[in-house]
């Protein structure tokens, strides 16, 4: 049984180098095709996101899909490779945080500008134009009047880190071709390997 299970084995050539480095190659081509596939996607979907803020849309939900999409595949980083700005920056969500912090603070100025001149009012009953009111009011008004404040980044900036590798096309193309490669590699140095020795014969 084993001489016969020996011979099996002795019949059947063994796979030459060539297709090692061939499956290399075509793993390599479709891993270089799905990373560049993710990268347009996560290009796409940040695209959607600044479009939806641009209309006022649902902007947190573009977002969250975003998100999701980047930290389950790999190659999805937006960033430009400098560090100096966020690669998803939400101008219009900023512009209308910007005016709704304007008119937050004309509002309570505009509520203080009030009370300050019935404060001076009280405080000097009997003064004129060009009399101590008017430096009164100025004074109240800058000691409880509200300033604008900036914007925090998070609110309108956004930045997600995609993992280095991942469980899809082209994460598990690129480990069917690293271990083609190595195989190749190893079945490439045997094979002369054994050509020298029979040839040292």
């Amino acid at each position: 049984m084993k001489k016969s299970q020996q011979s099996v084995w002795q019949r059947i050539p063994p796979l030459s180098y060539w297709y090692f480095l061939g499956a290399f190659l075509f793993f390599t081509g479709v891993a270089i095709f799905a990373l560049r596939a993710n990268n347009l996607q996560a290009i796409r979907l940040r695209d959607q996101v600044l479009a939806v803020d641009e209309q006022n849309g649902d902007v947190e939900a573009a977002l969250k899909e975003l998100r999701e999409y980047v930290y389950a595949h790999m190659n999805t980083d937006l960033s430009s490779g400098t560090g100096v700005q966020q690669p998803v920056q939400l101008k219009y969500r900023y512009e209308r945080l910007v005016a709704a912090e304007k008119a937050r603070v004309e509002q309570v100025n505009s509520n203080i500008y009030t009370a300050a001149q019935a404060h001076c009012e009280a405080l000097y009953p009997a003064s004129t134009s060009g009399g101590p009111r008017v430096p009164c009011i100025e004074q109240y008004v800058a000691e409880n009047g509200a300033k604008e404040q900036p914007i925090p980044d998070a609110l309108y900036k956004f930045d997600f880190e995609p993992p280095r590798w991942s469980p899809d096309l082209a994460g598990w193309s690129l480990v069917l071709a690293g271990i083609f490669f190595v195989l190749f590699v190893f079945r490439f140095i045997t094979q002369r390997w054994a050509r020298f020795t029979i040839r040292q014969d």
